[in-house]
């Protein structure tokens, strides 16, 4: 698919089949988000897939937002491994762990397959509830999946600013 296309049609999809994700299409997806830029390439996401029922069911406990999706990645970071700007608290782990969040969802696009980004969540929930190590944050959930029939974007998707309101050049 087109770039263009791609970010044109992607939605957040609220409302799933019951449609399995394909293994190969995981992993297309998995892979874009490995692919993904991070300070100092110092890569310190981490990526949990989700898809058991057992799993799922978890996941259900943590927030109301999987919508019947199939998958669920966990998208956490190694607050160990983070770059730390200097002279300054700031780190690069929830923007570094969100670049490779963007990348999978938009690969995800790139390969039929719909997704929604969750933080509708306690993130010391989430990885309590999955005993993920201490060391890591959680930084969201994504849904992943083949919508509904009636798994359409919101009424709103498409109503976009024009650049004029959101971008300005300044000297």
């Amino acid at each position: 698919m087109e770039f263009k296309n791609v970010v044109e049609n992607r939605f957040s999809c609220k409302k799933y089949s019951g449609r399995q994700v394909e293994a190969e299409k995981l992993q297309a997806i998995l892979e874009a988000g490995r692919l993904a830029p991070t300070a100092k390439n110092l890569q310190e996401q981490r990526i949990y897939v989700v898809q058991t029922e057992e799993g799922l069911a978890k996941i259900d406990k943590v927030t109301p937002c999987r919508y019947g999706a199939p998958v669920v990645l966990i998208v956490a970071y190694d607050k160990n491994n983070v770059f730390t700007f200097p002279d300054s608290d700031r780190n690069s782990g929830a923007e570094d762990a969100s670049i490779v969040a963007t990348h999978m969802i938009l690969a995800a696009t790139n390969e039929g397959v719909n997704s929604c980004w969750l933080n509708y969540f306690n993130p010391d929930e989430v990885a309590k509830t999955f005993n993920l190590p201490e060391n890591e944050e959680v930084l969201m959930l994504m849904d992943l999946g083949y919508a509904a029939e009636e798994g359409k974007p919101l009424p709103n998707h498409f109503s976009r600013k024009p650049l004029e309101e959101t971008v300005t050049y300044i000297k």
